[in-house]
């Protein structure tokens, strides 16, 4: 559901009010109008803030629910002009890809940008009680089937759908920006070596330190199964019910047109302590790969995807490398991104995805 098309019609980071939201509503094919709120901050990111609102509604509400959660841009001027991409990329996900798969994510009830992109607003489905993944603590064997399965919802419809790409489309990366990424990866390792020093162990550098030479080949590879793909499939972008029988994938700020697996190697690598991956990922590649299969691609074999599973265990590095790179320095973050590093590590070392170039 797109939950409506509007620009402009707001004024750029304007506060959220009833009115605001009655007129957003409405601009959605809404027909109600909101009296009073309630505002409660739930999430506050670098590029965006999100905000649970309680909805007092004059008359019927029809299907609207009791609370919607309001994301909406966040921060000075000039990094919301920086971000103006990656809004428009979420925007764009809710307003024409989200009714296309069959990806769990929350309802979009209305959206907003205005003409440059340097403001928006997504009125979603409030998520509770799902709670968010913790990066850092891991997920279980149960909660990563939960997700492959679900980013299956992604993949498989769209499977090597051309018409994703085009202009007005999913960014497609050229091999003049993945040879970029290649070099300037580098001297970003070196950055990341000197921040963390000895808490990174020196078996670890030595991974990080053979990616550059292969990145901008990697990212270009496989291309006769390319999709969208999340590009940040991971658990604090996941929101699980508390029996683990659902799970929803949040922030599309970074949907592209790449290799599918991709996200499922960036989900294992990351989430799943060593020991514990290295148990259960068969059974959760194999579980993502029957989910594909639901959505008609039958011409994808469970061998190819393994490999391709292997192949794409750098997606961690490089998420790793250029999210430390833009993210604000925080004890919290350093621990994320330690761990995070340290997982993927292991599951190359494991899956030689250097050899399946």
């Amino acid at each position: 559901m797109s939950g409506g098309v509007q620009h402009g019609a707001v004024a750029p980071s304007e506060p959220i009010t009833a009115s605001r939201v009655t007129e957003l509503l409405q601009g959605a094919g809404h027909d109600v109008v909101v009296e009073t709120i309630t505002i409660e901050a739930v999430g506050t990111g670098q590029m965006g803030a999100s905000y649970r609102i309680g909805l007092g509604i004059a008359g019927d509400r029809g299907e609207l629910p009791g609370t919607l959660v309001a994301k909406i841009a966040a921060g000075p001027t000039d990094k919301r002009e920086m971000a103006a991409g990656s809004y428009r990329t979420e925007v764009d996900f809710y307003r024409n890809i989200a009714s296309t798969v069959a990806v769990r994510v929350p309802r979009c009830w209305a959206s907003w940008t205005n003409d440059d992109c340097t403001d928006f607003v997504l009125l979603l489905e409030d998520l509770a009680p799902r709670r968010q993944g913790d990066q850092i603590l891991g997920c279980s064997a149960e909660q990563a089937r939960a997700a492959a399965v679900n980013v299956a919802g992604l993949h498989g419809p769209r499977w090597c759908d051309p018409t994703l790409v085009g202009p007005g489309g999913l960014n497609v990366l050229d091999p003049d920006g993945a040879a970029m990424l290649g070099e300037v990866m580098t001297p970003m390792n070196e950055m990341f070596f000197d921040y963390f020093g000895d808490r990174l162990a020196v078996e670890h550098r030595a991974v990080f330190e053979r990616v550059p030479a292969v990145a901008g080949a990697w990212l270009l590879g496989r291309p006769e199964r390319h999709g969208p793909v999340h590009g940040d499939y991971r658990l604090d972008n996941l929101m699980f019910a508390p029996d683990g029988s659902d799970v929803a994938a949040v922030d599309w700020q970074t949907i592209s047109f790449g290799l599918p697996a991709r996200d499922l190697a960036f989900l294992c690598s990351t989430g799943l302590e060593p020991e514990l991956r290295r148990s259960c990922e068969e059974s959760v590649v194999s579980a993502y790969h029957e989910a594909l299969r639901s959505y008609g691609v039958d011409r994808y074999s469970l061998e190819e995807c393994r490999d391709d599973y292997a192949y794409a265990m750098l997606q961690g590095l490089l998420i790793v490398v250029f999210g430390w790179a833009v993210a604000d320095k925080t004890p919290r973050g350093d621990a994320m991104f330690l761990a995070m590093a340290e997982r993927t590590c292991a599951a190359i070392d494991d899956h030689d995805p250097f050899a399946r170039l």
